[in-house]
């Protein structure tokens, strides 16, 4: 059984009187483990896919399974529960909360599963530890460069031991050494925890590392396969 298994997805937006499609019947099964990408051109489906994946968006038709379960039979508690717990999301914008420091930030998952405060901040700075961002976790976003924060925002996706990461461009901002940086991260965070990790990217620093390619061209899946580096 795979960990996440998208049956002929499809989305489907309405445009003032025209239905526009998104994504088009796409399926695919994502086993415990993997580092994929989802790889294309903008505008491809790549995000469109992820959102349905990471359940912040229902498919207009298809099945999504998430370790067995149907997604569609859960409410949207339950949905938001799932999401919490198993599922870490990693933003092209970073959204970290500008208010809260970089150790509040990625403790502030782990408040809403009402976990104990000390346990909640104990976790967010081994995590921030772990990203290469100790001695930083009193700074707010403001006071952090755009590879910190996007490495708090892999710091707070780590933070709950999801099950899946998915990650939409998380190099599309950055500099070619700071997305290098980056990059090595994920892969020792791979290495280290046995998470399974979606890109969506059409960065090809990204796709040389990935394990697995899904090409994508204008709503559909036309390529799904193993690369060298697995």
């Amino acid at each position: 059984m795979g960990l996440l298994e998208a049956r002929e997805l499809s989305r489907t937006y309405r445009l003032g009187n025209e239905e526009v499609p998104a994504l088009s019947g796409a399926s695919l099964v994502l086993a415990p483990g993997e580092l994929a990408v989802l790889a294309g051109p903008s505008g491809s489906g790549k995000t469109t896919l992820l959102n349905l994946l990471g359940l912040l968006d229902r498919p207009t038709a298809g099945t999504l399974l998430f370790e067995g379960r149907e997604t569609a039979q859960l409410s949207e508690s339950e949905r938001a529960r799932l999401r919490r717990e198993r599922i870490g999301f990693i933003f092209q914008s970073h959204q970290l909360i500008p208010v809260l420091s970089a150790e509040e930030n990625v403790a502030f998952a782990l408040w809403l599963r009402k976990m104990p405060e000390e346990t909640c901040r104990a976790r967010a700075r081994r995590m921030l530890e772990l990203v290469g961002l100790a001695g930083l976790e009193g700074r707010r976003p403001d006071a952090l460069s755009g590879g910190q924060r996007q490495r708090v925002a892999v710091a707070r996706a780590l933070a709950g031991e999801p099950a899946l990461i998915l990650a939409d461009e998380p190099t599309a901002s950055l500099d070619s050494d700071t997305a290098t940086k980056l990059l090595d991260l994920f892969e020792e965070v791979h290495r280290l925890a046995s998470v399974t990790i979606l890109f969506s990217s059409h960065d090809p620093r990204i796709i040389e590392r990935a394990h697995r390619q899904v090409d994508l061209r204008d709503g559909k899946i036309i390529s799904d396969r193993r690369v060298a580096s697995s």
